[in-house]
């Protein structure tokens, strides 16, 4: 029996993110959207490419909630998309109220659910949807260290022209500007990175990693990114469903973990069946140390301003 996965907005990045997991054949999808027939033309689309694809699972587009009903998984990315000249923290009262009113709903159909967050401000949306849940934190997972890892990881393999599969890397913190790449950690086939870039050229390509997102917001004038990040988010779900246990850098509850407590900030976490199973606390140096928890502290931001707007 096939497991099932919600993808609540059909925009770029759940659409993107709905195919992924259909092509992978193990996992029936429902895509929802408030736009009327929206979701339904686009899973139709990607349903009748199951006969070239080989794939027999099934995919179904909705406006309501009833048939995301016993998902195992819901990846939301419902929310606006941030435009040129607008950080993600712009974006947080509008999609607070998005994000609220979507997690009610799935948690009312789905009780049992693992929810994957991917809708921006990324944090403070995961730290929102655990709350209005009720969910145990395990169960509340945020998409965000993974994609940044993926891009400081293309960025090195270009700039050392090797195969990104030959870079390991860890990208922490918030999903933003203070985002934390873990030096001291990155190797290239087992090399320390810092033995192979001088460091005022690794700062620079640290930088680009940071502003990834608004790099592509500004090429592409009337959107963000997608592809990778939905990339990234179907390899979570992927994680849970197959019970992968794999350790991948996601943002988390920390419950004084790295000097952290009561908060979502990104950390390499095992993803498995029960959702988020273990905190993993890599070693870090105290320049990274201070710049994690400042990372955290503009995450604690947001969460105060929600707070403070839902009085």
């Amino acid at each position: 029996m096939r497991s099932k996965v919600t993808v609540v907005g059909a925009g770029n990045v759940g659409a993107t993110t709905a195919q992924r997991i259909y092509e992978r054949g193990y996992a029936d999808v429902v895509l929802v959207d408030v736009v009327e027939d929206m979701p339904q033309g686009k899973a139709l689309d990607i349903l009748e490419s199951g006969p070239v694809l080989g794939t027999d699972a099934q995919i179904t587009g909705a406006n309501d909630y009833a048939p995301t009903a016993e998902s195992d998984v819901v990846v939301i990315t419902a929310g606006i998309a941030r435009r040129p000249g607008m950080s993600r923290d712009d974006l947080l009262l509008t999609n607070m109220r998005i994000m609220q009113s979507v997690t009610e709903q799935v948690v009312k159909y789905s009780p049992n659910s693992i929810l994957v967050i991917v809708s921006n401000p990324l944090d403070a949306m995961v730290q929102l949807a655990q709350k209005v849940s009720g969910f145990p934190k395990e169960r509340v997972v945020g998409m965000a260290g993974i994609l940044d890892t993926a891009r400081f990881r293309t960025f090195l393999a270009q700039e050392l022209n090797v195969s990104v599969t030959n870079v390991s890397a860890y990208v922490l913190g918030g999903h933003g500007d203070t985002m934390v790449p873990l030096i001291k950690a990155t190797t290239v086939g087992g090399v320390p990175v810092s033995e192979l870039i001088e460091a005022d050229r690794l700062e620079e390509i640290v930088q680009r990693t940071r502003d990834g997102g608004a790099e592509i917001v500004a090429l592409l004038k009337t959107g963000s990114a997608y592809y990778a990040p939905s990339a990234a988010s179907a390899q979570m779900v992927e994680a849970i469903l197959l019970d992968r246990k794999e350790i991948l850098p996601c943002a988390a509850m920390l419950e004084g973990e790295y000097g952290i407590n009561g908060l979502y900030v990104g950390v390499p976490i095992k993803l498995g069946a029960n959702g988020v199973e273990e905190i993993i606390e890599v070693e870090l140096s105290k320049a990274e140390q201070t710049a994690l928890q400042a990372s955290a502290d503009a995450v604690q931001e947001l969460v105060d301003v929600m707070a403070e707007s839902g009085k």
